[in-house]
């Protein structure tokens, strides 16, 4: 089954099993006698909002996100802990209203007794998606070709492990090779049908859907261009979970079946999460716009009094999916800094840089206006840097992966900019696009909030770089 389809499929089974759990849990707790009430509970209004609530859970967890191959021991694990959190905040919202007299007793029964129906029906169910979606790829019904990018040790093992679980849903048809010497050659039957320079055109002649990466620890140019060629196709990619802290920096790792294989994905973030995202960049720039104002029109006074020129200034930046907008800032640099020298990094001990910049640089208020492109939605409060034209084109060249950060909203503040300094050179550079492909894999609102309290630290206590 597909994606769309799989989700759908768990949606409505939950929806099924959680109000059987419901129904079943009602009729015990009222009309056995097992438990003496104090009065009269609803049945319809409460089995609603402990739905709903339980579907707040499992969408905030990620349990109707689509891993590659889930086991279900994965399943019922992700599922136990997700319960064991929500359990006792559900009953300390809706039962305790209605205990009996026998007070903590009653009240501890409660919970058991919701918990084990739930584990059971709710279990049940997502284990019976599990397995039909299991016996489906088994029998051939969903499954998609595949290639293998290498072919050592690791490829082999990988070609191995796949055909040892036809659960995983993949039909290896090639291997790539890192070099021409090993192309037309075989194993187990599976042939080397070309190098990695000629990735986007096996895969479209092979109608290829996944990728997965198989090269030595010590091939990280290799590793960061197979990615780089996949980029532009539809293919997902996976890859050894010991090659993954290349790409990222940083992982988060899930065990398959004993498999390292793991899914290599440019967002993680899910709809309803990036609707809030939305909302959260509309309420904090306006607080923002607000709650800074008398800084900002001190900045606007001691910018103008300082140096001749406009006291912001408006220059082109590649947005999300490469669309140019103008960005907003406070002018620190004296009036037509790049004029005989074109576009180029700031340095530090930069002349250009007026003495209010400075300061403004250190505590990051130059970046205050940029919440006007945030509410225009050109921007996000948190993301990576907007850079300009001229320097995408410039590092695109000259850094595999470097487009991958246009898939997202560029951000007033972001992963990189604190943790690392402005960028002086191309090698400041290549470890803030490690920090940005860190956030896009791992974009939650639980991590736009970390990146917002370390920027308020950096305001705070003028923690900022500066030239």
């Amino acid at each position: 089954m597909n994606k769309k389809t799989e989700k759908i499929l768990l949606l409505v089974t939950d929806f099924v099993t959680i109000n059987i759990t419901w129904f079943l849990f009602f009729y015990l707790r009222v009309n056995t006698g097992w438990f003496e009430l104090i009065s009269q509970p609803d049945f319809f209004l409460p089995m609603i909002a402990v739905y709903i609530y339980w579907l707040l859970i499992f969408i905030f967890v990620g349990m109707y996100r689509t891993w590659f191959a889930l086991s279900r021991f994965d399943e019922i694990s992700t599922l136990f802990k997700a319960s064991f959190v929500g359990i006792f905040i559900l009953f300390f919202l809706i039962v305790m209203d209605d205990y009996s007299t026998n007070g903590q007793m009653s009240f501890r029964l409660f919970i058991l007794l919701y918990w084990g129906i739930f584990l059971f029906f709710v279990g049940s169910g997502r284990l019976l998606v599990r397995s039909l979606q299991r016996r489906l790829l088994i029998n051939g019904i969903g499954r998609r070709k595949a290639l293998i990018v290498g072919f050592n040790d690791k490829a082999k093992e990988i070609l191995h492990s796949i055909k040892r679980h036809p659960e995983f849903g993949l039909d290896v048809v090639a291997f790539i090779a890192t070099h021409k010497g090993h192309v037309g050659k075989s194993h187990d039957s599976i042939e080397v049908k070309g190098v990695i320079d000629e990735l986007e055109k096996i895969i479209e002649q092979n109608d290829i859907r996944n990728v997965i990466i198989a090269l030595d620890r010590h091939d990280e140019e290799l590793i960061i261009k197979v990615i780089d060629k996949c980029d532009s196709t539809r293919v997902e990619i996976k890859m050894i979970a010991d090659l993954y802290d290349i790409i990222s920096g940083q992982a988060r790792i899930l065990q398959l079946y004993g498999s390292p294989l793991i899914d290599v994905m440019p967002e993680l973030m899910p709809e309803w999460e990036k609707k809030i995202k939305r909302i959260m960049d509309i309420v904090f720039s306006l607080l923002l716009l607000i709650v800074t104002s008398p800084a900002t029109i001190l900045a606007a006074i001691a910018i103008k009094l300082e140096s001749e020129g406009p006291v912001f200034y408006k220059q082109e930046r590649v947005g999300m999916n490469g669309k140019i907008f103008k960005i907003i800032k406070f002018r620190t640099m004296i009036k037509d800094a790049e004029k005989h020298t074109g576009p180029v990094w700031s340095s530090k001990g930069d002349p250009r840089i007026t003495k209010v910049g400075k300061f403004l640089r250190k505590v990051r208020l130059d970046e205050i206006p940029q919440a006007i492109n945030v509410l225009k939605g050109d921007m996000s409060f948190v993301g990576p840097r907007p850079e300009r034209p001229y320097f995408v084109e410039k590092l695109s060249k000259e850094i595999p992966l470097y487009k991958r950060r246009l898939k997202v909203r560029p951000g007033l503040t972001g992963w990189a900019q604190v943790k690392h300094k402005y960028d002086e050179s191309i090698e400041d550079v290549k470890i803030k696009l490690r920090y940005d492909l860190f956030y896009i894999e791992n974009m939650s609102l639980r991590l736009d909030f970390k990146i917002i309290l370390r920027t308020v630290f950096v305001v705070l206590f003028g923690k900022g770089h500066y030239e």
